[in-house]
């Protein structure tokens, strides 16, 4: 099974449990962004978007909510893989870069209550996410204290996962949303990232169009060069960070465990399951017979 931040560095480490079962940690295929509604117009300025980079500590939220189990994301590859780009960092924390973002986007505090506002209309937007997934709420309470700090109002809205991808999803009925996406080892970015992909029910809900972006994705997926593939994909990150459609918010850790008694199993950067049919228990520490 896979175990929770708090599981792995507080509840499994009596000498019962390290006797009978192992744990395991590497950089997970996965990662957790929050994804603007990119037909509202509070979020159709890029400059609000990486205002609200700057604005968020990923830092903060990988110790509070991962308790140091992961890593900041900087776009939709896993870090240390090769189509990942080194070269694009993650917006730094700078409140005042982001104030000076906000401003020039034309948002700023006329009436001096503490909130921005622009056209006498207050910057105030909920963040929506899924029930049951305690670390997606974390972060949004966190990130919700970290707008407040520059003038914007967050709201955090829990919704159950059935509803909340058929009514809110689906239907483009949100302001901003908390989720991840698992890293497939196929590099294409179509489904997520297509301009062609952004019909109700598709995977590009946020609405994201990009030219460059769509004729990238076009080129890395017709090809079999890799040097075209990883120039194709090191493009599209740079644009992403400038764009800021998501934040990429962090890559947490895979924490499985496994019992003691299974042999065979070698860490790997795929994790501990791409070799799952080379794993054993030996004849005497066997439990369980299948009868023939």
């Amino acid at each position: 099974m896979g175990l929770t931040p708090i599981q792995y560095k507080r509840q499994t480490n009596t000498p019962d449990f390290e006797k009978n079962f192992r744990k395991y940690e590497y950089l997970a295929f996965s990662y957790t962004y929050m994804g603007f509604n990119l037909l509202d117009p509070k979020f159709k300025d890029k400059r609000v978007r990486q205002a609200i980079g700057y604005a968020i500590d990923k830092n903060e939220i990988i110790d509070g909510v991962l308790l140091g189990l992961g890593q900041p994301a900087n776009g939709p590859y896993k870090p240390g893989t090769w189509v990942y780009n080194e070269n694009v960092t993650p917006y730094p924390l700078d409140q005042a870069k982001a104030k000076k973002l906000l401003a020039e986007a034309g948002w700023s505090d006329t009436d001096s209550d503490g909130l921005l506002d622009k056209d006498g209309q207050p910057f105030i937007f909920t963040i929506t996410t899924n029930q049951g997934n305690k670390q997606r709420e974390m972060t949004a309470l966190i990130i919700q204290q970290k707008l407040k700090e520059i003038g914007i109002e967050v709201k955090v809205r829990i919704i159950e996962w059935a509803a909340f991808l058929k009514e809110f999803v689906d239907k483009k009925s949100f302001e901003a949303v908390i989720l991840g996406w698992t890293i497939p080892i196929n590099p294409d970015l179509f489904d997520v990232w297509h301009s062609t992909k952004t019909k109700p029910g598709e995977l590009n809900f946020i609405s994201y169009k990009n030219s460059e972006v769509d004729r990238l994705i076009d080129q890395g997926r017709f090809t079999f060069d890799r040097k075209v593939m990883k120039e194709s994909y090191d493009r599209i990150q740079e644009i992403l960070k400038e764009d800021a459609p998501y934040i990429f918010l962090y890559v947490g850790k895979a924490l499985p465990v496994v019992a003691a008694r299974f042999q065979g199993i070698k860490p790997a950067p795929a994790g501990i399951g791409y070799n799952f049919t080379k794993w054993y228990v030996p004849k005497r520490l066997q439990k369980y017979k299948i009868e023939p």
